[in-house]
């Protein structure tokens, strides 16, 4: 969890009270213990100079015997705790006070000007005044409290103040922080979460602070802003959805209108086919049942019945194909050697009436992927557009069938150097019923079966369009191991 404004302001504030206060403690310090020492030292000096003197008037052509009471007299005043009196010759005449303090006394003295040392005895640490006395000298051993018995009182006084202002000061920080920044921070948090939550108006809370008032009424701006754009996108997608759904109605009526038409279509192209032999069959009928026909006539009759017959059939059987391209053939599932169909479709086609004088040329790749079309149903397809590519070219054309690798899997191509097909019925070329032949040489099924075949087998057939001499189409259909491989399992 981060740390918010307040406690990094307030760590921030810490760090430069320890800066700043830290250093003068330590200088406060070293300053009362430099003075303290100067005023221990000019203390010993004035209290030795005192005693010195008083030792040499009082004690002026007195023996050692007589000057040891004198001396010992002195002792304890003001933390004296040993005096030494010596003579001209710098020898000890007395030495007297506490122990530890005569041993720090030296052995003997020159008369020859005051001077101050550090000695230490029993209590710590203690100065050795020397005063010139006469002919002599006195040294006095005068005792002087530790440091910080004298600094630590004033040292914890300063702490305990500095600690204080510093907490004080904290404290007000905090208030302060508290009351001018993080309440309206907070407030206009909650006002913005509101306003997430689906509220219309941002309320900004009321601030003495310049800036947080600016931001305030900056965010409320902003806000007001958002939520004009947010109901101008609404309006837009309401709309949109409006627009869409009336485009949903129209492409439904348009869907049934199309299949209506594609029914009508159907049923028209339907009677066209099977009414013109229908005909043909009630008129033959009537001449057979009026009787008195010759025997061959009768015959011949017969055989023009049979042919108009097998004509509906066969456009009864091209439509169910269509109406059902995946059963047309064998099990459309096994893949199909486009190669081998190729050859097939040629040995078919070769001896056929149509393809009389007509050049048929074979472009096949070698290691061509098997596809997902069946190899009698690939025969289906490419006889259709033979056949067709035949009757277009006429005697002297060519016809060329292309197969090579595509992206996808195998491309297969049939061309003719023919006329093309008219513009009129390219839109509808793949049809039912849709066909350039004259009347009673084609069904106009044979293209609508074939996109029907291709179809299923996830591929697709088109006319290409940037073919100029003659027609081409175009037949593309995936790899059988690709389609394979992407199948669900189970």
């Amino acid at each position: 969890m981060r740390a918010g404004l307040r406690l990094r302001l307030l760590l921030l504030l810490g760090s430069l009270l320890l800066v700043a206060f830290v250093p003068l403690f330590f200088a406060v310090a070293t300053y009362t213990s430099l003075t303290l020492q100067k005023l221990r030292e000019s203390h010993a000096r004035s209290l030795g100079r005192t005693i010195a003197g008083h030792v040499a008037t009082v004690g002026l052509g007195r023996s050692s015997e007589e000057l040891m009471p004198l001396v010992r007299s002195q002792l304890g005043a003001e933390g004296l705790e040993a005096i030494g009196v010596y003579g001209t010759d710098g020898a000890a005449l007395v030495r007297v006070g506490e122990p530890s303090a005569v041993d720090a006394l030296p052995r003997s003295a020159r008369p020859n000007k005051e001077g101050i040392a550090d000695v230490t005895t029993s209590h710590g640490r203690a100065l050795a005044v020397l005063v010139p006395r006469g002919p002599g000298a006195v040294v006095a051993i005068v005792r002087t409290d530790d440091d910080a018995s004298h600094t630590a009182p004033l040292l914890r006084l300063l702490a305990l103040y500095t600690a204080l202002v510093a907490l004080a000061l904290l404290t007000a920080t905090y208030f302060a922080l508290t009351r001018l920044i993080v309440r309206p921070l907070d407030g206009l948090a909650h006002s913005a979460e509101r306003v997430a939550s689906g509220a219309r108006h941002l309320a900004v809370p009321k601030t003495a602070v310049r800036e947080l008032s600016e931001l305030g009424q900056s965010l409320n701006t902003m806000t007001a802003r958002l939520l004009s754009e947010e109901d101008k996108l609404r309006a837009k997608v309401d709309e949109v959805e409006h627009a869409t759904q009336k485009l949903r109605e129209t492409q439904e009526q348009l869907v049934r209108s199309e299949r209506l038409a594609s029914v009508g279509r159907l049923a028209a192209g339907l009677a066209h086919e099977i009414g013109n032999p229908i005909a043909a069959l009630m008129g033959l009928e009537d001449l057979l049942l009026a009787g008195g026909l010759e025997p061959d006539m009768e015959r011949d009759f017969l055989q023009r019945m049979r042919r108009e017959t097998e004509r509906i059939h066969r456009i009864l059987r091209d439509l169910l194909a269509f109406a059902r391209p995946s059963t047309a053939g064998v099990d459309s599932r096994q893949p199909g050697d486009v190669e081998a169909a190729v050859h097939d479709t040629a040995a078919l086609v070769m001896p056929h009436p149509a393809l009389h004088g007509v050049d048929l040329a074979l472009d096949v790749h070698g290691d061509l992927p098997r596809v997902t079309l069946s190899r009698e149903q690939l025969v289906q397809v490419l006889l259709n557009l033979v056949l067709n590519a035949a009757d277009a070219a006429g005697s002297g054309g060519h016809i060329r069938i292309e197969a090579s690798r595509s992206a996808q899997g195998v491309e297969l191509c049939v061309s003719d150097d023919g006329p093309g097909v008219a513009e009129i019925v390219r839109e509808r070329l793949f049809e039912p019923f849709v066909t350039t032949k004259e009347t009673g040489k084609g069904t106009g099924l044979g293209l609508a079966v074939c996109r029907g075949l291709v179809e299923a087998a996830g591929g697709t057939i088109e006319l290409d369009l940037e073919h100029s001499r003659g027609a081409r189409f175009v037949v593309e259909l995936p790899d059988a191991r690709v389609t394979a491989s992407d199948a669900p399992l189970g």
